[in-house]
């Protein structure tokens, strides 16, 4: 695990050559109450695309993993947060690299397009759909579920999903809940069709959280669609037809 400052906040992350020569780089963006580990380490993610050739950089968001925690909603904003992903390009030297996020980090990863187009080669959402534009991320009761006493004080299901989840990764729950509360940044349909990179959006098809892929890749330049089919939002992390779907788009895209 390595550490850098960004703008005074510590990220940590890690760096992974690829299996054979100097692959392109992948910059991977975690989702909210995950890490870089449980997100892309656990999944074989990490694996998976080292083996297909590629430099993965992966690195947990600030109020998560190993990274330094903020307890200011204001603190978590989406463009703030794809700082700190811009700024680890600048501190590896990495004048272009290929963006993947998932969920949050596919928020984060949109919103990267949008302020740093130049330092993406390529945009990769997974877990996030039309919901970019007409939603502001999950719902803000999950801020008052990291917040109560205990999971057993919490009876709606993704209230208790979300809970669980931060209780077993050992989440600063306080750091989670500003995050929830400061990252709720949409946008808009004019903002998302200037988008002109290179788009996969990848949604699994009993998803509820992420909202349509088909109807966000309506509104966008240069983009297409994967269906990740009978996946929800936690299984279609790490699936298979997700990362062949992902491998495949990397090697045809400019």
């Amino acid at each position: 695990m390595h550490f850098f400052n960004s703008n005074g906040v510590s990220i940590a992350y890690i760096d992974v050559a690829p299996d054979e020569g100097h692959g392109d780089p992948i910059l991977l963006i975690h989702g909210f109450a995950s890490s870089h580990a449980v997100n892309w380490v656990n999944t074989l993610w990490v694996k998976s695309l080292t083996k297909a050739g590629y430099r993965v950089i992966a690195f947990d968001n600030r109020g998560h993993g190993q990274s330094e925690k903020l307890y200011r909603p204001e603190d978590y904003d989406s463009y703030v947060m794809a700082e700190d992903a811009r700024r680890l390009l600048d501190h590896l030297d990495i004048e272009r690299a290929d963006v993947m996020g998932y969920s949050m980090g596919a928020r984060i990863t949109a919103h990267m397009a949008l302020a740093e187009p130049h330092r993406m080669r390529s945009a990769l959402l997974g877990g996030l759909g039309v919901h970019l534009v007409s939603g502001v991320g999950l719902p803000l009761g999950i801020a008052d579920a990291m917040e109560a006493p205990s999971l057993d004080d919490l009876t709606d299901p993704m209230q208790r999903m979300f809970r669980a989840f931060a209780d077993q990764n050992g989440s600063d729950r306080k750091a989670l809940a500003a995050c929830i509360r400061g990252s709720r940044q949409s946008l808009t349909e004019n903002e998302v069709a200037s988008i002109t990179l290179p788009v996969l959006v990848s949604v699994g098809t009993n998803d509820p959280v992420a909202g349509s892929p088909h109807d966000l890749v309506k509104l966008m330049p240069n983009a297409r669609a994967l269906d990740i089919p009978g996946r929800d939002h936690n299984l279609a992390v790490g699936d298979r037809v997700h990362k062949q779907g992902v491998i495949e788009f990397l090697a045809n895209r400019p």
